[in-house]
């Protein structure tokens, strides 16, 4: 008689765990998002740039906005993952498991970065009005006084887009925002269970918190590389405004012709560090996060 396939956890559960991972590294990692986006945003049309490093960056919103505002925007980082990790995170372990075969054998790296493009484009989907608050909180104190938006939260924000500008604004910078999520996924979650599987395999690892830091390192370093000239696009794209009745950009591929002419080519992985420094630590968290939900829900709830 054929073994009875081991318990898994809900579906509800792998989306809600997937969220709640999401949302418990932003808490951390929100001021190196937020120095991300200024790094990105500053210098536009330019060569001269606005901040020498990281650590200026920092301590020049320190010192110009004082401790909160390295905080700002961080309601709409967390209704960001709410969103977007959890649809993304969900979609993935629920395909993942599809995927795998009776015998235990999970997919192989093709299917792996297959199922991460979809699962990412998905949740950049339902995640971009988010997406869109978050951007432009967090460039609001990068701007001149008498241009800032002033919202007061994620819900102020979208209330006022919605209100001001029309609800499909919410949805502004959509097609890179999905276009990231792809590159982001494909990178992130295959090559995560692709680290993770090399160091298991090495015999130098066991399946802990430490194999799961060092395999989230490694996936972080080659996400930044990977994405961060989408990532630039959709940023830029996200916070302009309208120029005479016209926005500042018609599309996507502006943005990069006009970042590389006016910026230099090496301008679009402008915040490298911040950008590593944030997904780096975001990916461990999120991954560690949720590795130990999964497992204390498996030892108390599904082997009870």
């Amino acid at each position: 008689m054929a073994e009875a396939k081991p318990k898994t956890s809900p579906k509800s559960i792998k989306f809600l765990f997937g969220g709640l991972a999401g949302m418990g590294a932003t808490v951390f990692v929100q001021p190196l998002d937020l120095v991300k986006n200024r790094m990105q945003l500053s210098g536009q049309g330019t060569k001269a740039r606005e901040y020498k490093t990281s650590f200026h960056a920092l301590f020049s919103i320190l010192k110009n906005e004082g401790v909160g505002g390295i905080y700002t925007g961080l309601s709409a980082g967390l209704l960001r993952q709410a969103t977007y990790t959890t649809t993304r995170l969900g979609i993935y372990t629920i395909l993942f498991e599809k995927m795998t075969g009776d015998d235990g054998r999970p997919p192989n790296f093709f299917l792996k970065a297959l199922i991460g493009m979809t699962a990412g484009a998905v949740g950049a989907f339902v995640g971009t009005p988010a997406e869109v608050a978050l951007i432009r909180m967090t460039a609001d104190g990068h701007l001149p006084a008498d241009q800032r938006r002033g919202y007061t939260n994620v819900f102020n924000a979208l209330t006022r887009i919605t209100r001001e500008e029309g609800v499909t604004t919410l949805w502004r910078g959509c097609i890179p925002t999905m276009a990231r999520a792809v590159v982001v996924n494909a990178a992130q979650l295959a090559s995560y269970s692709q680290s993770k599987q090399a160091l298991l395999d090495s015999g130098y690892f066991g399946d802990d918190i430490l194999c799961h830091f060092c395999a989230s390192m490694i996936s972080g370093l080659v996400t930044t590389a990977a994405s961060m000239p989408v990532d630039i696009v959709k940023t830029r794209i996200q916070n302009m405004r309208m120029i005479d009745g016209k926005p500042e950009y018609k599309n996507g591929l502006e943005v990069l012709v006009r970042v590389v002419g006016k910026e230099g080519f090496f301008s679009l992985w402008k915040g490298f560090t911040p950008y590593y420094a944030r997904l780096g630590p975001h990916t461990v968290l999120t991954f560690i996060f949720l590795e130990q939900m999964n497992r204390l829900y498996k030892t108390y709830v599904l082997d009870r």
